[in-house]
């Protein structure tokens, strides 16, 4: 459960203590322990510029994980970690609870699961829901029990035919999975369950993540009847040198078709992922590969790893992600949790901390060798006074403002076209971490071919902005294949130096000779999430500019490279959607 992480870094870290409008211009969240049962004065409640205006959060407190998404009776259901006490974690977290008839605008409900029972006393911690024959909902989670051991329970809807699933029960049963002498489990590192799936032998499976010594293990139980599970004699896959893998999640893609598949399909046409998140690095990776029936393991396609060289959803501040088959539209939406950037203090001051990412689908890319993931398309309906950004040649050393869009909250596609490589650098073969990489060369540092990109969450004058940006290198090893950075540059988005302003980078497998190179960036007051190449890597950063905030925040397009570059796209304001208000708040 990715609380953990961040719960003990509190502990040893804070211990320490257009029609284009143009003007040519040349993981970690810090809480304390103090705060974990604090009660927000009502004045931490009043309106401020960081609170989102279309992504999830609750009214108030820290909120974590991402729990069990599902649809049921065409109503899409959201849980997620919460803390009610405070804006640190706790550990008595609880599951909130809210619903959506789009993915966009959501109605908070009461808690749906609270630490109640011997087998959850000390925490309703991460899971799970699945299906069951007949459209019936279970909820697999971690509870902390009256031993301070990790065990999993299962939970019901007390109502069938209530399409909000406002209350649950928890089984007599429980708990079901538990750590033994025998089975030489780990206590306190065995947690959160997967979304469970029919075999072929109409056997139920799931997945618990675990670790022995420094493996990463994802055990794997299996059941006939959904309340009787037995643990596997062998992992279903394992990672030495990874420590604690932490909320897995295991589902099919499929290699052909556009649409995402039910958790138990599986086939020729199939391949299938294992997103694992790293109790230790505070990152999480994914494979792809194939799920052999027979020995009932996953095996990862070869160069596919768990670790600095694998595959991430997210090279940002992305955490303890859980996906869901949307049976209604034949898709697999992705959730994720975005940790702060602010300090404890001014999570204390605005009385809230972290978010949910954005909703997204996600697909095979026609390579088959990763996946690509876009922002669910209903959140375009929140589009508003759109700006087009006409076929524009942005000279090496200059510096656009996008005029006519609300710059705090908006929606930005835009696409670049390179036709000159002559003056594009040639990558270092050392520099093969695109973090590290995108630090040493920000966006103040002069290229051949980039930076180039766009400046958000910009001040006027530019003493405050987010950059996010590209940068092309031709290979170190052949002259005709050119490598294409993508960065996140969060080292001046702020003038308050409390913030984690860490600066983030990917490698997006694009060819520029070939293909147009697109961005979009997602704004909202204290977020940016940013999607290269048409999915291929995601970037999302937190950020907290004092000078650019509501009507002072400005958008700029900008190419800062030697070489010239051409960039046409689209601009929108963003509408504020209706997240978890209360009646009260809606009457005011």
């Amino acid at each position: 459960m990715a609380l953990m992480i961040f719960s003990l870094r509190i502990f040893f870290f804070l211990s320490l203590l257009l029609s284009f409008g143009v003007i040519e211009l040349e993981g970690s969240h810090h809480a304390c322990s103090n705060l974990l049962n604090l009660e927000l004065p009502s004045t931490c409640q009043a309106k401020e510029p960081y609170r989102t205006g279309y992504h999830f959060q609750p009214p108030k407190n820290w909120i974590n994980d991402p729990n069990g998404p599902l649809i049921y009776k065409n109503v899409y259901h959201h849980f997620y970690q919460y803390n009610p006490d405070g804006v640190a974690w706790s550990p008595n977290i609880v599951w909130a609870h809210s619903t959506s008839n789009d993915l966009v605008n959501w109605t908070p409900h009461d808690d749906a699961l609270n630490p109640s029972q011997p087998f959850d006393i000390n925490g309703c911690w991460s899971g799970s829901a699945t299906i069951l024959p007949g459209e019936k909902p279970a909820i697999f989670y971690t509870g902390i029990n009256s031993e301070n051991e990790q065990v999993q329970n299962l939970a019901f809807p007390k109502n069938l035919s209530d399409p909000f699933l406002r209350e649950w029960v928890k089984i007599p049963q429980n708990p079901l999975m538990i750590p033994t002498q025998a089975n030489q489990i780990n206590a306190d590192s065995f947690r959160d369950p997967t979304t469970a799936w029919l075999g072929i032998d109409n056997k139920w499976r799931l997945v618990i993540g675990s670790k022995k010594n420094q493996t990463g293990l994802a055990i794997l139980y299996v059941s006939e009847d959904f309340l009787h599970w037995t643990m596997a004699n062998h992992p279903f896959h394992s990672a030495k040198e990874n420590g604690m893998w932490e909320c897995p999640d295991f589902f099919p893609v499929s290699k052909s078709s556009p649409i995402g598949l039910d958790t138990s399909i599986n086939g020729p046409d199939v391949k299938h992922v294992l997103k694992v998140s790293l109790f230790d690095t505070a990152k999480e990776y994914y494979t792809i590969g194939t799920y052999n029936l027979d020995k009932d393991i996953y095996n990862p396609d070869k160069g596919s790893v768990e670790s600095d060289s694998g595959l991430r959803y997210d090279y940002g501040k992305f955490y303890a992600s859980k996906s869901f088959f949307d049976s209604a539209k034949n898709r697999r939406i992705l959730w994720g949790w975005s940790n702060e950037s602010s300090s404890a203090n001014d999570d204390i001051k605005k009385g809230w901390s972290g978010l949910q990412a954005i909703p997204r689908t996600l697909l095979l890319d026609k390579s088959g060798k990763q996946l690509v993931q876009w922002p669910v398309e209903e959140l375009e309906k929140l589009r508003t006074k759109l700006v087009r950004l006409p076929s524009t040649v942005i000279k090496g050393g200059s510096l656009h403002e996008v005029l006519g869009v609300t710059a705090a909250q908006a929606d930005v596609e835009v696409t670049f076209e390179m036709s000159d490589f002559e003056k594009t650098e040639v990558l270092d073969s050392s520099w093969t971490d695109p973090q590290i990489l995108c630090s040493k060369k920000d966006a103040l540092v002069y290229g051949g071919l980039g930076p180039f990109g766009l400046l958000v969450l910009a001040s006027e004058s530019l003493q405050e902005y987010t950059a996010v940006f590209y940068r092309i290198f031709k290979s170190h090893n052949n002259n005709n294949k050119y490598v294409v950075l993508m960065c996140s540059d969060q080292s001046r988005s702020s003038l308050n130096e409390d913030n984690d302003k860490t600066t983030y980078g990917a490698f997006v497998n694009v060819d520029p000779l070939h293909e147009k190179l697109s961005l979009r960036s997602l704004i909202d007051h204290s977020i940016v999430e940013s999607f290269g190449g048409e999915g291929k890597a995601c970037i999302t950063t937190r950020v907290y500019p004092i000078l650019a905030v509501d009507n002072n925040t400005h958008l700029y397009a900008f190419n800062y490279g030697r070489e010239s570059v051409k960039i046409t796209g689209s601009a929108w304001s963003m509408k504020t959607a209706n997240i978890n208000r209360s009646r009260k708040e809606d009457n005011e």
